[in-house]
């Protein structure tokens, strides 16, 4: 069975706007899904629909055989712990140390009064510094968030969707506050978390060359429609021209010469 699958799903803010128009598509799990499309396109609402920020208004989101809108309270963050979320502006907090922030990912384990106070076992304190120590993070693991460049936030970000133990993480624009190197450094971990412990990844991209590099299959939305789902290699000219517009068109061939080898 599918780990996600999306039915049919759309989504209205007020009466008038209408981000995602009847989108339906499935993921297996250890997929890695690149989504693109335009600004404004609908990519980062069907991110927060899969995992209930922000309500649908039509269709179904099931994960794991749950579907998703009928979840209240505390099954809904039991849900969500199943399903880290690694955000474009980072989402930390600067004043507290890396480590701190890393352990946030453990409060949709707690209860009140335990994620009031921070208790967390010794368990979940040497599993956090594990995962720190994997993303090459040792030295900044004391260090406040404030303190470290971009490229070291979303990695901290990662850890603290690591750190969860889901089965899928959801990538809104990881790479877009970022420069070149940096955003290598965050799609080659994302690549690595993928292939090494099989977590179903799910990125939302702007740069078309980034994921034809990365991932092995594109979702491509437009005006809140899905237009194209399926591999790279199969991303044609017609179908860049129905994602992005004329404004991609000529990048095409380009990207091919570049990336394909």
């Amino acid at each position: 069975m599918a780990l996600l699958q999306v039915e049919a799903l759309t989504k209205r803010y007020g009466g008038e706007t209408l981000a995602l128009d009847n989108i339906t598509f499935d993921v297996e799990p250890g997929e890695f899904v690149g989504i693109i499309g335009p600004s404004g396109a609908g990519k980062s609402t069907l991110l927060r629909c899969v995992n209930r920020l922000v309500d649908i208004s039509s269709g179904d989101v099931r994960f794991d055989g749950v579907s998703v809108p009928t979840l209240r309270g505390a099954a809904l963050r039991r849900q969500r712990t199943r399903i880290g979320m690694i955000f474009q502006h980072y989402n930390l907090v600067n004043r507290l140390s890396v480590i701190e922030n890393v352990l946030h990912g453990r409060l949709g384990y707690k209860g009140t009064i335990q994620g009031i106070l921070g208790l967390y076992t010794e368990e979940e304190k040497r599993d956090a510094a594990r995962i720190i120590e994997s993303l090459g993070l040792s030295e900044q693991m004391y260090k406040r968030c404030d303190q470290l460049s971009g490229g070291q936030k979303q990695r901290v970000g990662i850890a603290r969707a690591l750190v969860q133990q889901p089965k899928m993480l959801l990538c809104d624009e990881p790479i877009a506050s970022l420069d070149p190197n940096a955003a290598k450094i965050i799609m080659d971990t994302l690549s690595d978390i993928n292939r090494t412990t099989g977590i179903t990844i799910l990125v939302n991209l702007h740069q078309v060359d980034v994921a034809l590099r990365y991932a092995r299959r594109i979702i491509g939305i437009n005006r809140g429609r899905l237009v194209y789902d399926g591999e790279p290699e199969r991303l044609s000219n017609e179908q860049i021209y129905q994602i992005y517009g004329s404004e991609a068109g000529d990048l095409i061939l380009d990207l091919r010469e570049r990336y394909a080898a």
